[in-house]
């Protein structure tokens, strides 16, 4: 059995394989050949790890991209409030999702960087808040 690491390794792995394919129009047949040349297996979920990191890398000479988006850049008046709230993030070892739930919760805003700067502060004075409550615990 593999371990839950090695699990999600796995199917992150072959999600960009299917995602690479699909960049770069291959069709079912080339698809299948292709997996056969590299590996010679005809499904992606019978590669093993090595297998799947050859055809990730032949994908990618092949000009599939497999760069997830990036975060949205902030308007330049906000982006000192945007950097402190990353930086309490960062020492909280918390996610940049974990200011995004705070945002759709209190001002039903899907990113904190597209909050205004009033409440890109209510969300700081919020992290302060949850960085003292976590230093008594």
């Amino acid at each position: 059995m593999h371990k839950p690491d090695a699990q999600q390794a796995r199917r992150t792995e072959l999600a960009k394989i299917h995602m690479g394919a699909k960049q770069i129009g291959l069709s079912d047949d080339s698809y299948r050949d292709m997996l056969w040349c590299i590996a010679r297996v005809r499904s992606a979920s019978d590669l093993d790890e090595y297998g799947r990191k050859k055809v990730i890398q032949h994908l990618a000479k092949c000009g599939a991209t497999f760069k997830r988006p990036g975060r949205p850049t902030p308007a330049a008046d906000k982006q000192g409030l945007v950097a402190k709230i990353r930086a309490q993030l960062a020492a909280a070892n918390r996610p940049d999702a974990y200011a995004d739930g705070m945002a759709r919760k209190m001002f039903t805003v899907d990113r904190f960087e597209w909050c205004t700067e009033d409440q890109l502060r209510r969300i700081v004075a919020a992290l302060n808040y949850d960085a003292k409550r976590r230093a008594k615990l």
